[in-house]
């Protein structure tokens, strides 16, 4: 038999394949050919890509986010609010963290349902910054909801302020 007399034959495999007919055809051979080059080509561009170029993509998503901080530096939390910390400042945000935070803080900043704050044991970081970040995003997992849309970028930082410099001993 003859390798034309094999082609579009049913091989019988309906019952089991919900009515499906399978034909027992061969493979063009330009699909066969494009299967065998990338088999053949992948060895050479992964030694390539991996060891030889140098590259990865951890390596180009680092080099794209120090280009980003580069492109649009991070402002600092005075340039976000726009102010300086001063005794006024200081005296605002203890109003503010007395009116929001000392639910879930303490009168004292010592805890309760939230973390110390006046400890050394900072779960967020204890710099003004990310003070700032945590009381405008929130830590949602925690319980800790985001005050940003709340108070806006100034009393955020004003609070801020007043935790970094009761909390930490630092101005």
């Amino acid at each position: 038999m003859s390798n034309d007399a094999l082609q579009d034959q049913v091989l019988g495999h309906a019952d089991e394949a919900d009515g499906i007919e399978e034909y027992d055809n061969r493979l063009p051979r330009w699909w066969v050919g494009l299967f065998l080059f990338c088999v053949a080509w992948s060895p050479v561009y992964a030694v390539h890509y991996h060891f030889v170029g140098g590259r990865s993509q951890a390596g180009e998503w680092q080099q794209e986010m120090d280009a980003a901080a580069i492109r649009w530096p991070q402002p600092t939390a005075e340039q976000v609010a726009g102010l300086t910390v001063t005794p006024e400042v200081l005296t605002e945000g203890e109003a503010i963290y007395k009116t929001n935070c000392i639910a879930c803080h303490g009168p004292t900043l010592e805890g309760g349902i939230g973390p110390s704050l006046v400890d050394d044991v900072w779960i967020h970081g204890n710099s003004r910054e990310q003070i700032l970040g945590v009381v405008t995003n929130g830590v949602t997992e925690k319980g800790m909801p985001p005050w940003g849309p709340i108070l806006g970028p100034e009393k955020a930082f004003k609070v801020a302020a007043f935790v970094h410099d009761l909390g930490t001993g630092q101005p």
